[in-house]
């Protein structure tokens, strides 16, 4: 079944694919905006997933596991599984992939890669957690040595600290390579210094180059 994504193809050949999925009550415009407008890349295709009703799913992150939730997660996993396998195969197998997501959308997307589906070249979680909370049982199959760039603060309203610290925890148990970032007084947003992370990590993939997550912060 065809979703509504959002497509920016490379202003060049193509040579990379960023998948950026949206928080909830956003948009793929809105990304494109506040996310993509601030890049200058222009060997790199974007997929921009979109959520019906702008909600991945209806519960915090944070809040227990429910059936309904389970399912409604479920559902949204497959769609963003089924924008990210069409990407590839417009672009060709062989092109890395970069996911990455905001808010709800960078928490959907760490439950991508602990889901067992196939994995993309890295990941870019900015403001991102585990859904869910330690009892519920969660998926843990990470592909190991995944570069893994992930980022929360201590104000943000909607990612606790403790939240982003499972997240953590439980990225360095399936062998992530792993930098998490927390920027102290941050509100809900992404900064400069975020946005030149995933720059960075977009050129390496494009180039061939390991992606070394070494962007100041």
């Amino acid at each position: 079944m065809a979703t509504d994504a959002l497509h920016l193809p490379a202003k060049r050949k193509a040579r990379a694919l960023c998948v950026l999925v949206h928080g909830r009550g956003q948009s793929p415009e809105e990304m494109q905006s506040h996310i993509l407008a601030r890049l200058d890349v222009e060997d790199v295709s974007f997929v921009l997933p979109r959520a019906p009703g702008g909600t991945w799913y209806a519960v915090r992150a944070v809040d227990p596991l429910t059936a309904e939730a389970r399912a409604a997660l479920g559902a949204s996993l497959d769609h963003l599984a089924e924008d990210i396998a069409a990407a590839r195969a417009a672009h060709g197998e062989g092109l890395p992939l970069l996911l990455a997501g905001f808010s709800q959308g960078a928490c959907l997307s760490l439950e991508y890669v602990f889901s067992g589906r196939p994995a993309p070249q890295a990941l870019v979680a900015f403001t991102g957690c585990r859904v869910g909370v330690p009892e519920d049982d969660r998926p843990q199959r990470l592909a190991a040595e995944l570069p893994v760039y992930l980022t929360g603060s201590d104000a943000d309203p909607w990612i606790p600290v403790g939240a982003f610290s499972e997240a953590v925890k439980d990225l360095g148990a399936g062998r992530a390579r792993l930098r998490a970032d927390v920027f102290p007084g941050r509100g809900h947003e992404v900064l400069d210094a975020e946005v030149e992370m995933l720059q960075s990590m977009l050129e390496e993939l494009a180039t061939g180059m390991p992606i070394s997550m070494g962007a100041a912060r």
